[in-house]
This record gives C-alpha cells, structure tokens and sequence, in this order.
C-alpha cells in the first residue's frame, strides 16, 4: 500500500515528541484526523527497533494524552509508528534514509524537527540526498537561531530545499482554542467590534504566567531570556490578532497582512523611552539553576508598555507581561474600556487562555434595593469547565499538524512577520542594556517585581 502521509519525527526520543507530539497523534488517530494511509517515522540514535519503540511510546501516551486512553486504540495507533535509528547529524546517513523511504513506497512527506534549531541547517543538508523531500513540508519549533543573523541564515536555507510555502513555523500558543477565539470574539459580536477602539478602550493588558522556573531547561533558557522565549515568540503575536484590522477576506494572505500591519505600526523605542516601556527581572536563585551561567543577566521576567501608531489605537496603552517563578499559571488577554464617569468601575473583557479556557466580562449595574448605587458584576463563561466533555476542545498540536496535512497555514507565523518582531525586541533589549537600567530581582512566588507595576497607568494595576 503507499503511503500518502508520512510524518517524519527528527528527535523521536526527546520530550517534545513524548509529551506533545505522539498523545496528539494518538488522538487525531482517533478523531480521525489522521489519514487511514498514513506513517509516523520515527527518528532516533537510541538503541530501539519499532516494536520496543511502541512500547516505551505507550506509556507516554497513557500519561499526557487529554482522550480517555483505550489499550486497542493505542494499538490502532502503535500501528503506524515506525523507528528508524540513525544519527541525524551524519550526512552520509540519509542516503539509508531515501532507500528506507523507497522500500516502504512512501509518496509524500512532513518533516518534523523535534530537535534543537543547531541540528536544523544538517538536517535539511541532509535531506538533499532523499528523493523528493524538496516537495514536502517541514514544521518546526520557533524561534530559532541565536541572533536575527543566524536566524535568517538558517530561513535562507529552509527555503532554498523547501520553498516558502513548505515551512510551517510552530506557534503552539496560536492553536490554543481561546487564542483562535479572539478573532470570533472581535468581528462576531457587534457589541465589541464597534468600540474595538481607542476612543473606547483605555489599555490592553497581555499576561503569561508561570509558576515554574528554567527546570531542565537552563542552558536553552539562559541563552534566551524571557523576551526571546516568550514576549518575541508567543505574545507579540497574541497582541497583533487582538489588535490588528478586520481583514477583507478571511483567507491566510489576509489575515498575514493584517497582522502585519500591526507590527510595522508598533512604536519604536529610543534612549530616553525605553524606562518607561521595558522592566526585566530575575528570580532569586535562578542563577543557582543547572546549566545556568553563575553571572547570568538573563532576564526571567519582562514587563512592557507599547502603543500602535495607528488611528485605530492611538494613544491606547499594550500592557505585556511574562514571567517565570510568579506564583500563578496563567494566561489571560485582559481588555479595560474607559469608564463613563469617574466613579463606577470600568467594563472588563477578558479573555482566558491557559490552563482555565473562557470569557469573563465585568460590567455595571445598579445594586438592588431602594438606592442609585452602581456596582459591578460580572458574566464569567468557562469552556473548558462546563463543556469539556462535549467539546473535546483539540489540543494545540493536534489542531497545527492537522493544519500542516491540509496545506492551511494562517495559523503559523511567517517569516517577514519573524523578522519584524525579532527585531523590535532585539532593539529593545539593547537600548535597555546601552542605558544601563537594572535587572530587577523578584521572590520566587511573587508576580515580578514592585516595577511592573508602577509602569502602569495612574489608577490601573494588573489584573491577573
């Protein structure tokens, strides 16, 4: 039978694919997402064949995945996963690779780089020597690259085999369901899509919280920092669908260039604005941390204040918090409207990310009895609470790779929208280092440090 969907898993033994990518498949497997004629190779320089792969396989599925776990649907699943053991960093190793492929009559494939980005550029080397990987695709992690440099070197090279239409840059976050809901949110209810504006917002409030630090990933994360991992990577790109204009069509060209517009409109900062738009800190203790430089300055919590210079959200303040150790996990999109009269609380949207899914929205109404009091209340819609069960909401690697088979790619970053974030980020984190300004230090289980908070506009405090 030849195979029509081969995925192709480099780093097959890794934690991203254990945790992540085989409970994900598991269950497109059973939602039938995944096609009947389909393959899962792994690829590993461990000492497995396929049948000792699946077994060590099946425990992880068992733990991570979000589906009731069935022992006959793992071995509906364990029946297309396949290990081939190779070092992928040895050139001469894929002509095996091409003639694995050939014996097995694989016609066309999906190329997944669970490894490091320094393996990335041997990879696709390596891949000149399969037989046509070049009309593949390949999905991989983001960001990638030390610098911006080395980044869009690597890029250059990733389209050169694969085209630019063949890479689908990962975003987990933008798969996450309430992510995808900002846009129905926005255009499906009149009553936001007309005040979705600065005349009637007064700030925008982003925040990612952890209560977690670096754990085994100390050396990845010190050569990062939070600015990198998280505000350039993920957030940015939360605030440009929240932000960004209604677009003609809702096709991936359109919502790119709507995107886009955001990034290009975000003001720039200079040597006597960056004290006001950026405060980084570190945790206590974080430099005790395994893998981490004993004198890092890597920061582990960003705070920031932005504006877009556009009609639409002049003079409106972006409020972007990340941190690690904060005491909290959570992921929320917070919207404050401008009150009607100084003495009543303004409207609040907020929208729900992670771990708890939904709709909040705080809004005025007069207390009960024989007095004019205004007072708030709220209507508080929780998704993954309530419905659950009837959902079985996707998880956000399900919905991408199934996004990849299909060739939809809106939902994955482009790389000229990389760039631009990349680079206003770069500059940011120079500025506050040319001027000197502190790395403030913050208690794990606390939310950052006191800076954060007076950043803020008078009369505002962060809402998460």
């Amino acid at each position: 039978m030849k195979i029509d969907t081969n995925i192709t898993i480099f780093g097959g033994t890794g934690d991203l694919t254990f945790r992540k990518l085989l409970p994900a498949l598991y269950t497109m497997v059973l939602t039938g997402k995944l096609p009947n004629a389909s393959r899962i190779v792994i690829i590993g320089r461990r000492d497995y064949d396929s049948g000792s792969y699946r077994r060590a396989a099946r425990d992880w599925v068992e733990k991570f995945t979000r589906l009731p776990f069935k022992e006959d649907s793992f071995l509906q699943f364990a029946e297309k996963l396949y290990y081939y053991q190779m070092n992928f960093s040895d050139i001469n190793a894929y002509q095996g690779l091409d003639a694995y492929y050939r014996e097995q009559d694989i016609g066309s494939h999906i190329f997944y780089y669970a490894v490091a980005p320094r393996f990335f550029s041997v990879i696709t080397q390596g891949l000149k020597e399969v037989k046509g990987s070049e009309n593949g695709k390949v999905i991989l992690e983001k960001p990638f690259g030390e610098n911006l440099a080395s980044a869009a070197a690597l890029n250059k090279e990733l389209e050169a085999h694969f085209g630019a239409r063949g890479i689908y840059r990962i975003d987990h976050y933008l798969g996450k369901e309430m992510v995808r809901n900002i846009q129905a949110i926005r255009f499906a209810n009149p009553i936001f899509t007309d005040v979705w504006n600065s005349r009637y917002i007064e700030s925008v409030q982003i925040s990612a919280l952890e209560d977690m630090g670096v754990e085994t990933r100390g050396g990845y994360y010190d050569a990062s920092g939070a600015l990198k991992d998280m505000v350039q990577n993920h957030l940015l790109q939360i605030l440009s669908i929240m932000a960004m204009e209604e677009p003609g069509e809702m096709t991936p060209k359109g919502l790119h260039d709507a995107q886009l517009d955001v990034f290009t409109s975000l003001r720039q900062a200079d040597e006597e604005s960056i004290s006001d738009m950026l405060v980084l800190g570190q945790y206590d203790g974080y430099r005790q941390e395994p893998l981490v430089k004993p004198d890092s300055k890597t920061e582990t919590f960003a705070a920031l204040k932005l504006f877009i210079d556009n009609t639409r959200w002049k003079g409106t303040p972006f409020y972007i918090r990340t941190g690690k150790k904060t005491g909290m996990r959570e992921i929320e999109l917070s919207v404050i409207f401008r009150r009607p009269y100084v003495q009543v609380e303004p409207n609040v949207l907020i929208i729900k990310i992670q771990p708890t899914e939904g709709v909040y929205l705080q809004f005025n109404i007069k207390r009960p009895g024989d007095t004019d009091d205004i007072i708030p209340t709220k209507m508080d819609f929780c998704q993954n609470c309530n419905l659950v069960h009837q959902l079985n909401t996707p998880e956000a690697y399900e919905r991408l790779i199934t996004a990849c088979i299909k060739g939809e790619s809106s939902w994955f970053s482009q790389w000229d929208q990389i760039e631009l974030c990349w680079n206003y980020v770069s500059r940011l984190k120079k500025l506050y280092s040319d001027t000197d300004l502190p790395l403030y230090s913050y208690v794990p289980g606390t939310p950052g440090p006191g800076e954060a908070e007076r950043m803020l506009g008078q009369g505002e405090h962060w809402l998460l």
